[in-house]
């Protein structure tokens, strides 16, 4: 092993692993901040090895620029890729709120529609009143429900964050 991290190979060799241990540490501290422990431990135990194994190899071969930037590349493209990962598997739930101005009924029915548990509060907008509403669902359904409040009332003010439930349950989102 030693061997093929310090001949011509190694660069790459060394590129490849820091890309996947630095995606996987980016995984494991998403999954951390969502409370997913043992998921989390378990990949920082692979993300551990992967990363001595490489960062032992560039220190070995400090003399060779590309050892270096096989390194720091695979550093780089290792973050986007495991924010890229993270955004496709989209675990966890999220909570969701428009600020609706006339639409607020038609918002809701629509998200009741789909099967999302929603509530509806009066708020004060800087315009005047405007209508709460919110909804914690799963995140693989955050594109679904943006796009339903979105189609129903286009001037809806909408944000999104990260939810952590403690109690209650979240169904799946019906698709029409």
């Amino acid at each position: 092993m030693i061997e093929l991290l310090a001949g011509p190979y190694g660069p790459l060799v060394i590129f490849c692993l820091r890309f996947v241990d630095v995606s996987l540490g980016t995984m494991r501290f998403l999954l951390v901040t969502r409370g997913q422990r043992l998921p989390a431990a378990l990949i920082g135990f692979v993300e551990i090895l992967i990363w001595i194994t490489a960062a032992g190899a560039a220190i070995q071969n400090l003399s060779s620029p590309l050892h270096l930037v096989g390194y720091a590349g695979g550093f780089s493209f290792g973050t986007w890729s495991g924010v890229w990962l993270e955004e496709r598997l989209a675990l966890g739930t999220a909570t969701v709120q428009a600020f609706c101005g006339e639409g607020d009924s038609e918002v809701v029915g629509a998200l009741r529609a789909l099967g999302i548990g929603v509530t509806k509060s009066v708020g004060e907008g800087l315009d005047g009143p405007v209508q709460v509403i919110s909804a914690v669902v799963q995140r693989q359904a955050l594109p679904r429900v943006i796009k339903t409040i979105e189609t129903v009332d286009p001037d809806a003010f909408i944000t999104v964050y990260d939810a952590r439930v403690r109690r209650g349950w979240l169904p799946k989102v019906r698709r029409k």
